[in-house]
């Protein structure tokens, strides 16, 4: 296989990630903070520990079908207050799965714990990984997150796990960061999809589960896919991103949900024999510095 690799110099400002029973502090509007809090406190929230042993194959689990994930595209890296991301147009689509419907990109984000250690989000028989990454979905007859969220399964989130390796770090790789107060945006250019995941016959083995958005208001859409292999990065490139500050030289660290109840929702396990070389292939720094920008 052929590993693509990215290197980006980008500007740092401040963001904060907001704890989330704080939310009522921090809202200008008391009804809409109540119902935030509320909403945050629900019984299909995200993410969760998912127990391998508790799993529940499902033969359904075909596959994910990507279109358009080879596309090269220009956009912009930007910080929503909670965590890094990169908006998408609408040319990539993810369907088959049992999904029940097509799928269009809108945006990826990454969450992250200290100099490398644990950040992730969902975790493995309580195992947390250094960082993961989301691409958010919608249904193709949406025109937004916000209109998606009013259906159930209006979203649906890939989630793919970064694992450290310890080995030396890639030549290719480079991280420059520099705190500074100029702008909220940073052009991301000629970037695939693709570049970013693993090759999709590594993808084959995932878990669902009906959950919800892991920042405010935690809106309970979601049809998550969580893959089981995770995409390697040197111990270093993980630990780049803990040097990054906010402006007020805040470290920007740890920007991650904790891991909620799961209310006895199901999880399934996709039924998948492909021989996995998980200790043979490595895709190293598909993903190499991005930085949290203000707001």
């Amino acid at each position: 296989f052929h590993y693509q690799y990215i290197t980006y110099t980008l500007v740092c400002n401040k963001s904060t990630w907001f704890p989330f029973r704080l939310v009522l502090s921090i809202s200008s509007n008391l009804q809409q903070s109540v119902r935030i809090a509320a909403d945050c406190g629900n019984t299909k929230q995200s993410p969760i520990n998912i127990v391998t042993k508790k799993v529940v194959f499902d033969s359904r689990l075909t596959p994910v079908q990507f279109t358009g994930y080879q596309e090269t595209i220009n956009t912009l890296i930007t910080n929503n207050g909670h965590t890094v991301q990169v908006n998408l147009p609408d040319r990539a689509a993810i369907s088959g799965a049992n999904l029940g419907a097509n799928y269009k990109a809108q945006q990826l984000h990454l969450h992250w714990g200290k100099n490398g250690g644990p950040g992730s989000e969902h975790t493995i028989d309580g195992e947390k990984y250094p960082m993961e990454l989301h691409i958010v979905h919608i249904k193709e007859n949406y025109n937004s997150v916000e209109q998606a969220i009013n259906d159930p399964s209006g979203v649906a989130v890939l989630g793919l796990f970064y694992e450290a390796i310890f080995r030396t770090k890639n030549g290719n790789f480079v991280t420059t960061c520099k705190t500074s107060f100029l702008g909220t945006n940073v052009t991301l250019s000629a970037v695939s999809l693709d570049m970013l995941i693993l090759p999709h016959n590594e993808l084959e083995r995932y878990f669902r589960y009906q959950g919800s958005l892991t920042t405010p208001g935690c809106s309970e859409a979601v049809v998550w896919t969580i893959f089981e292999k995770a995409i390697p990065l040197s111990k270093e490139q993980l630990s780049a991103f803990s040097n990054l500050t906010f402006s007020d030289g805040t470290a920007m660290v740890n920007t991650h949900r904790p891991v909620q109840l799961r209310y006895g929702r199901e999880v399934y396990y996709s039924r998948s024999y492909v021989f996995c070389v998980s200790t043979a292939l490595f895709v190293s720094s598909v993903f190499t510095s991005l930085c949290v920008l203000t707001v």
